[in-house]
């Protein structure tokens, strides 16, 4: 099997990664130490934001919200530049122009126009607003007068452009602290995993990652553990069949499906299927045989009637990637099946009714994963529920994913329209492009079979969960309106051919 050739846009993984608001403060600092002045990079950082403006809006008037930091610094750059072009130009600073310090100084003094008091300024005459007030750092709930202006803004439906982030959202998490949503955001160097995370991805509006002289090598130093997910991430090492592949090269995938329901562990040996895995079963109560294999063709139908049945299954080693949680049932049987599963020693993926009924006895799980030793992925594919019910600890969504997974020794994907993919080592993965059509039964049992066919066939599981996580979101995108999870396992090859 050869790894797969993408494209060379698609290799570069650095521009994928994720700063902190810690991380950005100290690329910004290595790279004044580099000899870039601070005014010189908060010039850029400005001129960036008027580039972006004009090619989206005609001059117009606009007014200029400036904070008393760094943030209201590139607010006077933005202000003095568009007045340049010829803009209708108005500037409101927060608290007093002259408490304004270090490189934002430098700027206000450039700026020739007048100065209101963001207390005074109306915005009945203003068509565009730019917010420039505070950065992503803010964690602590708008209030006062800027609260109130932007409340204004608000209330009269005028566009606002955010500088690095709409004011009130936390660059680290997403988390809303009385921002009002923007029309455009444009940040710098590298996107935050707040601009990603929701509900800070809604409230950005449309995002632009402008570079203003930060190095990638400086990026890169920094050793950023959180990424977007995107094919750059994980393309090198894809699994694609060579010319002397064969089936029981692909690895075969065995799910262990319930009774009376059928349909989710049918939609994910589909998925399983279409991911490449060459074999896939399906291990199911002999009350179910029947209708499993009338309604299976390419996949296999085993029964399973009892713990020696089941042993029989799981001591051969051809099955080397197991499935258990799609229409698996409630109850001690699933239980006890996950844990024997669990402690087989193979790629695992752990869904739906397996979390829940793991979220029953947590010492019992936790035992069971510390038993294994082969080394080999496990993964957690939890909708929010099922992760609060097995992880009930109170954080930020990128804070309690990590923590799980390095609690765990588990790959954790706590599923949603901002799917965060983490492993124990402390990376992170945070996915982007689900589409809302997403959100129909039978879903997420697809997006396990497509994890599920790519860890039968070697991928790693970090890579393979992220894969399949972007992979389950172009199919449904590429869909379009009506979708169901019936439609997504053959909406699969037309993604895989753009990918490939």
């Amino acid at each position: 099997m050869h790894n797969l050739r993408c494209r060379p846009e698609a290799l570069d993984r650095l521009t994928h990664a994720l700063l902190t608001v810690a991380q950005m403060a100290e690329a910004d600092r290595r790279t004044i130490a580099s000899g870039i002045s601070g005014p010189a990079l908060m010039e850029a950082a400005g001129a960036a934001v008027v580039d972006a403006i004009r090619q989206r809006w005609t001059p117009q008037p606009t007014l200029v919200l400036c904070g008393p930091g760094n943030n209201g610094g590139d607010g006077f750059v933005i202000a003095r530049l568009l007045a340049a072009a010829g803009w209708p130009v108005r500037l409101a600073v927060l608290g007093s122009r002259s408490a304004i310090r270090g490189d934002a100084a430098f700027h206000a003094a450039l700026w020739q126009g007048a100065v209101e008091s963001i207390q005074d300024a109306d915005v009945v005459t203003v068509s565009l607003v730019v917010d420039a007030l505070f950065g992503a750092g803010l964690s602590r709930p708008l209030d006062g007068a800027a609260a109130a202006i932007l409340a204004a803004v608000a209330a009269r439906g005028i566009p606002v452009v955010a500088v690095d982030t709409p004011s009130g959202v936390h660059g680290d998490t997403g988390a809303n602290w009385g921002a009002i949503e923007a029309a455009l955001t444009v940040t710098f160097a590298r996107a935050k995993p707040g601009h990603i995370l929701l509900p800070g991805r809604k409230l950005c509006g449309e995002l632009v990652v402008a570079p203003i002289g930060i190095s990638d090598e400086t990026i890169a130093a920094l050793a950023p553990l959180t990424s977007r997910n995107g094919p750059a991430l994980w393309c090198p090492v894809f699994p694609r069949p060579g010319a002397e592949a064969h089936k029981y090269a692909r690895g075969h995938a065995l799910i262990f499906g319930g009774w009376p329901t059928s349909g989710a562990a049918r939609l994910g040996a589909r998925a399983a299927l279409r991911t490449g895995a060459g074999l896939v079963s399906v291990a199911v109560p002999p009350e179910g045989f029947a209708v499993y294999a009338g309604a299976l063709e390419a996949v296999m139908v085993k029964p399973v009637a009892s713990d020696e049945d089941l042993a029989g299954l799981l001591s051969d080693i051809r099955h080397n990637a197991l499935l258990i949680g799609p229409g698996a049932g409630l109850g001690p049987v699933t239980l006890e099946r996950t844990l024997t599963i669990i402690r087989a020693d193979r790629a695992t993926i752990l869904d739906a009714d397996a979390l829940t009924a793991l979220s029953e006895a947590p010492d019992r799980f936790h035992d069971a994963l510390a038993a294994r030793t082969c080394g080999l992925p496990i993964i957690l594919t939890p909708h929010e529920g099922e992760f609060r019910r097995l992880f009930p600890a109170k954080a930020d969504k990128l804070t309690r994913v990590r923590d799980a997974a390095l609690s765990t020794g588990a790959i954790i994907v706590l599923k949603g329209a901002d799917t965060v993919i983490a492993a124990p080592d402390g990376r992170a993965v945070i996915n982007d492009n689900a589409p809302p059509t997403l959100a129909t039964a039978g879903s997420g049992d697809v997006l396990a079979g497509i994890i599920l066919g790519l860890i039968a066939q070697g991928m790693p599981g970090f890579e393979a969960a992220s894969a399949g996580v972007w992979l389950h979101g172009a199919a449904a995108g590429g869909f379009g309106p009506g979708l169901i999870a019936e439609d997504l396992p053959d909406a699969l090859p037309r993604v895989l051919r753009g990918l490939l």
